[in-house]
């Protein structure tokens, strides 16, 4: 029998702002974001579980964890759950998602490779799964399962789906066990050292901590109403967090989460997953288009324009706050019928037309 552990986490962002407390934000709260954008990195090539750098992944889950991996399901989280059979275990007592809550899994082992996408998707051999393990005796892969808007057609550019969008992101990719927020969230109230305790349908407590003491975090799990399971799991700024290092720099590995069967855009998906990453402090974003025939230009495009965003954002030193204003200018436009173009092509005219290969 394989030693070692899996952890699951379910990441909640209050509704109500609570003192002292990461909160689900408002609008007004991306609006004043003074901070700066992450790296962007775009590949055309490659899948997220392949990455290599320790970067959380992302599951394009559905809001009942798994969707139908035990089904016939079989695209982006459904392959993830086939290839990584642990992650199926979470399915017995994860329930819903709700719009303001995410679910982390670390310490899950790959154990197949695969072919192929829906219908052509085949197994094709036994993994090897050589990635080392942390103080928790579980495999370095950290996956963020995070449910998209299904089919929201037009109704995706308005202001509460972009809102809710880059909320569900925010929430999966921030690192609740952080003591320090004071960078993190200077418009959003969190001082000082202070870390959350939360659980799903518990009350969400933030506790002070001198910077010399070991936090500690409670999780309950309720079981048939009656019975709990109670993990108290300690951590210092050396040892790290149950999910994470608080140290390491740990980015996004992601693509085009809620596109698709879902038909989220990709290039406004793209740029809210960067917003979130980016007020998450997460360093860096890997973005894999997956190379769909149906995403070509796209794919050519987000090459493109992220070698063009960087150089614009150096220059202009934009934050999360300007690129999230243009975003809701764009979107305000599309939905009136005021504009047919892609974001990119909105943003950017006069780069594209000097600067595009």
């Amino acid at each position: 029998m394989p030693e070692g552990s899996v952890s699951f986490e379910r990441k909640v962002l209050p509704l109500e702002q609570l003192p002292l407390c990461v909160f689900y934000p408002k609008a007004d709260f991306w609006i004043k974001s003074v901070v700066s954008l992450c790296t962007l990195e775009v590949h055309s090539s490659g899948f997220i579980e392949d990455q290599s750098s320790g970067a959380l992944e992302v599951d394009f889950a559905n809001k009942y964890l798994g969707g139908g991996a035990l089904h016939r399901g079989c695209v982006q989280e459904e392959i993830r759950f086939m290839i990584n059979p642990e992650l199926i275990a979470g399915m017995l007592f994860l329930p819903c998602m709700e719009d303001n809550e995410a679910i982390e899994i670390v310490g899950a082992e790959r154990f197949s490779n695969y072919t192929g996408y829906a219908s052509s998707f085949r197994f094709s051999g036994d993994h090897v799964d050589k990635r080392d393990v942390d103080s928790f005796r579980r495999r370095r892969t950290r996956i963020v399962a995070i449910d998209a808007l299904c089919n929201a057609g037009m109704e995706q550019y308005k202001i509460e789906y972009l809102l809710r969008e880059t909320n569900k992101a925010f929430c999966g990719f921030l690192d609740q066990s952080k003591c320090d927020h004071k960078r993190l969230f200077r418009d959003g109230g969190l001082k000082g050292s202070q870390c959350i305790q939360a659980g799903k349908d518990d009350d969400v407590m933030v506790k002070d901590f001198p910077m010399d003491e070991d936090p500690s975090t409670s999780v309950e799990v309720a079981l048939n109403g009656e019975e709990s399971v109670k993990q108290v799991i300690r951590y210092s700024n050396k040892k790290g967090s149950w999910c994470e290092d608080p140290e390491a720099k740990i980015g996004i590995a992601t693509g085009n989460w809620g596109c698709g069967a879902f038909g989220g855009d990709p290039e406004l998906k793209s740029i809210i997953q960067w917003l979130a990453a980016s007020q998450a402090l997460r360093p860096s974003v890997s973005y894999y288009t997956f190379g769909l025939k149906s995403l070509q230009n796209l794919n050519q495009v987000l090459v493109v324009i992220s070698a063009l965003l960087s150089r614009w954002i150096l220059l202009h030193g934009w934050t999360v706050g300007d690129l999230w204003n243009m975003l809701v200018d764009y979107s305000s436009q599309r939905f009136n019928k005021e504009t047919n173009l892609g974001f990119f092509a909105w943003l950017l005219p006069s780069l594209f037309a000097h600067e595009a290969p």
